[in-house]
């Protein structure tokens, strides 16, 4: 794309769209994190307090929370991604190497998503940008 290019058609939303993009992952993370804490959305099982799956809860919802908020963005994010790098490759991948077939491509997915938010930062629309801005007066 050419520099004259940039802020026309649809990369001009590219910015909001990061945004929502965050804000869409964070809730469905942080739903995650609730159905394993307090079994909400309905849940069949919920691990055991100080269990690896109990603390993975506090993460998916402390972390989905603050990343939905666009809040500390980069380091939450930081962190949730290596949650699900580190579930992929403990729960996932010693059932088979094929992400489709070993249950792990939504892991797989939020650990880039989280990674691209890392580097990206949470958009213009959140906590993070406000607190950046300068007051008017």
């Amino acid at each position: 794309m050419s520099s004259s290019a940039r802020g026309t058609g649809l990369a001009r939303h590219a910015p909001l769209m990061l945004s929502i993009l965050r804000l869409v992952a964070g809730l469905i993370f942080l739903e995650h994190g609730t159905q394993k804490l307090f079994g909400f959305p309905a849940s069949d099982h919920m691990p055991d307090s100080f269990t690896l799956a109990w603390f993975a809860g506090i993460l998916e919802t402390a972390g989905g929370l603050l990343v939905a908020l666009g809040l500390f963005t980069r380091p939450a994010a930081f962190i949730i991604s290596g949650e699900m790098a580190f579930a992929y490759f403990m729960a996932h991948f010693p059932r088979g190497f094929f992400p489709a077939l070993n249950g792990g491509d939504a892991a797989i997915l939020y650990c880039f998503i989280f990674l691209y938010l890392v580097f990206a930062g949470p958009g213009p629309v959140s906590i993070d940008a406000a607190l950046r801005r300068k007051p008017v007066y």
